[in-house]
């Protein structure tokens, strides 16, 4: 009989707790982790728009019914690296649905953590750079919005496609006017760009990111610790003084009688062990309690600074505060601007009072020096504990040898004796 070749077996398919116990592989590209905001519309973009501040592109979302929103970005510290875990939905099976129609889910891991939170932006602040320029070339002159935009030749399709929305064009001409003087030529406005109202402006929305509150970080780091008086140094033995001649001074009686009591002599014979005279102690300068109105200000300078570093150019930042410095400012900052100089010069006096034989006392550690110095350590002991577990019994069996008077491995290795020629 001839013989035949039984047909070769089937290749084995992969069930499903394989492909789950596979390895996640890392993805092809930069993933990145949007979270936008809910109910946007049907004609919502992300758009490269020219960032309002230093004028290069940057990536915004743009609705034209919610308008133009900024992406924040948060990201775990270098300290302490994470990473995202991206796995899709998990489609519910029907009892229709065939087993060869089921797509094995696959999952992947984003290396870098990071989220991209879009917040919402003034579209004021994209108009600014358009009607200040315009203002300088125009000299001032009233124009229809659509003259303005037209002036520019060199905008980027994106930026142009938001301005001549239909929908977003009634928001525009709102915050135009904001910043802007207005007259009325027919049926349409003219604008001129005017400094004041972008100062006013930029003060309103100040003053109410400080009524709402600033976060907790910067409340403690720009307002609790820039108006905190300092500490100041005086000696032991002069306080101790004066403390005895007020009391002296107050009750000539009393002091005498205590002056003989034994109580009273077996004080003033026993030196003071913890604080010897002649060393310094901090006294706290009286907290001059700051008032409410020191402290708004204070919120509103805060402010009013993150929004120039972040949404205006430095020759707009410059104009913005010698209008702040005027006579005629609509907000008065000197009350602030005195207790600063205040308590700066109170910070030299502090460290001047500690004098220069105070060279001894040890500088106290920041908490930045503290983390490098546990994670050296922390690394240290990594390395040590590495070392340990690479060694081979024979290694350590060695290090426990007594070489007491032995000779080095080196010292018969070293340089032969020059001969003297004769």
């Amino acid at each position: 009989m001839p013989r035949t070749r039984s047909a070769a077996p089937p290749a084995k398919s992969e069930s499903a707790s394989e492909q789950q116990t596979k390895a996640l592989t890392s993805a092809e590209k930069p993933s990145k982790t949007f979270i936008l905001p809910s109910n946007t519309s049907a004609n919502a973009r992300l758009l490269s728009l020219p960032n309002p501040q230093s004028g290069d592109l940057s990536r915004y979302l743009f609705c034209p019914e919610r308008g133009i929103f900024e992406f924040t970005v948060v990201a775990s510290p270098a300290s302490a690296p994470r990473s995202i875990l991206f796995t899709p939905k998990k489609h519910q099976s029907t009892e229709s649905t065939s087993k060869d129609e089921k797509s094995p889910a696959t999952a992947s891991i984003a290396k870098k953590a990071e989220l991209l939170v879009a917040t919402p932006i003034d579209a004021a602040f994209f108009l600014v750079p358009l009607l200040s320029s315009s203002s300088k070339t125009g000299q001032s002159l009233f124009q229809p919005l659509d003259d303005i935009i037209d002036s520019n030749d060199d905008l980027h399709p994106h930026f142009r496609h938001v301005l001549y929305d239909e929908t977003f064009r009634k928001t525009l001409l709102a915050r135009a006017e904001a910043v802007c003087d207005t007259v009325e030529a027919g049926d349409e406005n003219m604008f001129r760009f005017s400094e004041t109202k972008l100062l006013k402006e930029l003060l309103a929305k100040a003053e109410r990111m400080a009524a709402q509150g600033l976060p907790a970080s910067l409340e403690e780091r720009f307002i609790r610790q820039a108006l905190a008086a300092p500490l100041m140094s005086v000696k032991r033995d002069d306080a101790l003084t004066n403390q005895g001649s007020k009391e002296s001074e107050a009750n000539p009686v009393e002091s005498d009688e205590r002056s003989d009591s034994p109580s009273t002599m077996a004080t003033t014979a026993t030196p003071s062990v913890s604080t010897p005279a002649g060393e310094t102690t901090p006294v706290p300068q009286p907290a001059g309690d700051e008032s409410d109105d020191i402290r708004r200000l204070q919120r509103v300078s805060i402010s009013l600074s993150f929004m120039k570093e972040s949404y205006l150019s430095s020759a707009l930042s410059s104009r913005i505060d010698e209008m702040l410095a005027s006579p005629d400012s609509p907000l008065d900052l000197k009350p602030l601007t005195d207790r600063l100089k205040e308590l700066a010069t109170l910070r030299a006096e502090a460290i001047a009072s500690r004098g220069v034989s105070d060279f001894s006392r040890k500088r106290g550690l920041d908490d930045e020096e503290v983390e490098d110095r546990a994670e050296k350590k922390r690394r240290k002991d990594e390395e040590e504990k590495k070392a340990k577990a690479s060694e081979s019994r024979g290694v350590r069996d060695l290090k426990k040898v007594n070489t007491t008077g032995m000779k080095k491995m080196s010292d018969f290795f070293g340089k032969a004796a020059v001969k003297n020629k004769t």
